[in-house]
């Protein structure tokens, strides 16, 4: 089955190629590199290294407080830290910019097993660390070929992702079985990583709740807020494909309704479709504003007539939740399967969610538990439910102050992660 996953590789690859090329006309970073992609790279030093695998930008999110733990952990040793999309090369560069030459990025090549042999030998890795994720059958064949330990943290398994790997059983089940070992998210990932066919995964929480919000975006944050006067603002974040139609037929149908005059925030999840919601937002004759055309740091006055800013950055997460009065997760209102609670709860904000967060069913069913979310079904209902309790103050502060207590109360993942490295290190 490997041999015919790694025909279809090699078959696919001008297609891949082509794809890089298409993507770079709005993301000029999958232009750049391409040559990692391919499995050559330029001189490196011959230090002990430990590879990180995070895919995207989400993903190297995660794995700062792991990395920053191995730095200090292990002086002698450098951190490879690997990427598949632009986007996370791009927020890597960010986080890691104090760094040095302790860290160094690149992407990872395509899971073809001659661009894989290139790569290890190249860098010699003495362990790997993929994030969340990440199962390639080819780069673990490789690497147990070669005795490096392959380990997976972080890790999540949706049912849905589950039901898809058992049916290409034969090529996954011998890489799962050869990872090493396993740190899961929450109970439910582990329970389907076992059924999956990864032996005794343990469970130590998620790294994401170690991440520190950047007090420049905190700053940046109440710089934007000044800008928006008394108004109340509504945050919708990480939104995907469909959803921002609804938001948008939504927002038109409720704000004549309403006697105040809300501010709506919407951070598109991926950059490249930034200019798509652009067009959305003429096409229902709202006026907005690119965070783009704002200053950086004090931004003038934002004029009443404003009703949507488009937040057309990236790496500002932070600052735009603490911009808001209340949080929209996206990915949620269409069946994509959210995204994770934690950014929203950490600014202390009161956190809305749609029906479809199945990626991270665990941890939204306890930050509603909790009282810190309230989850919606539907673009109407997430206007309705932000404007009452928009109205009411006090049970606005008490979801606020609860989703940061949640957020306190999940922490020290990275410890326990760490704990279970330690034998590799």
């Amino acid at each position: 089955m490997r041999l015919l996953y790694s025909l279809v590789w090699g078959l696919s690859l001008p297609f891949a190629l082509f794809r890089l090329w298409w993507r770079g006309r709005l993301e000029p970073g999958y232009r750049q590199h391409i040559g990692e992609r391919l499995g050559f790279y330029p001189a490196y030093a011959n230090i002990p290294t430990i590879w990180v695998h995070a895919v995207s930008a989400g993903e190297t999110r995660a794995a700062e407080p792991l990395i920053r733990a191995l730095l200090a952990r292990c002086p002698e040793h450098r951190i490879l830290l690997t990427h598949m999309t632009a986007t996370g090369r791009e927020t890597g560069g960010k986080l890691f910019a104090d760094v040095g030459p302790r860290l160094q990025q690149a992407f990872l090549p395509y899971d073809i097993n001659w661009m894989i042999v290139r790569f290890l030998r190249h860098f010699s890795p003495q362990l790997c660390i993929l994030i969340e994720t990440e199962v390639w059958p080819n780069l673990i064949a490789q690497c147990q070929e070669k005795s490096i330990p392959v380990t997976l943290v972080n890790a999540r398994l949706s049912e849905k992702s589950l039901r898809k790997a058992q049916r290409l059983a034969s090529l996954i089940l011998p890489a799962a079985r050869a990872i090493s070992s396993v740190a899961a998210q929450s109970n439910p990932d582990a329970l389907r990583l076992h059924e999956l066919g990864i032996e005794q995964p343990g469970v130590t929480g998620n790294m994401k709740f170690d991440v520190t919000p950047p007090p420049l975006m905190g700053e940046r944050g109440a710089a934007l807020r000044r800008s928006f006067g008394e108004r109340q603002v509504i945050l919708c974040a990480s939104t995907r494909d469909g959803e921002e139609e609804l938001i948008l037929q939504a927002f038109v149908e409720q704000v004549p309704l309403l006697q105040t005059n809300p501010l709506l925030i919407i951070t598109p999840r991926h950059p490249q479709r930034f200019d798509h919601v652009a067009s959305l937002l003429e096409s229902h004759g709202i006026r907005y504003l690119r965070r783009s055309s704002l200053n950086h740091e004090e931004i003038a006055p934002i004029g009443t007539d404003i009703q949507v800013i488009l937040g057309d950055s990236m790496g500002e997460m932070y600052m735009y939740y603490a911009a808001c009065d209340i949080a929209f997760v996206g990915g949620s209102l269409v069946p994509l399967g959210g995204h994770n609670l934690i950014e929203a709860c950490a600014m202390g904000k009161p956190v809305l969610t749609g029906t479809h967060t199945f990626n991270f069913s665990e941890i939204t069913e306890q930050a509603i538990a909790s009282g810190a979310a309230f989850r919606v079904d539907g673009a109407l209902s997430l206007f309705q439910q932000a404007h009452s309790l928009l109205a009411d103050e006090k049970q606005c502060q008490r979801m606020g102050a609860a989703a940061y207590t949640f957020f306190l109360q999940h922490q020290g993942a990275t410890a326990r992660t760490m704990q279970m490295l330690e034998k590799y290190l």
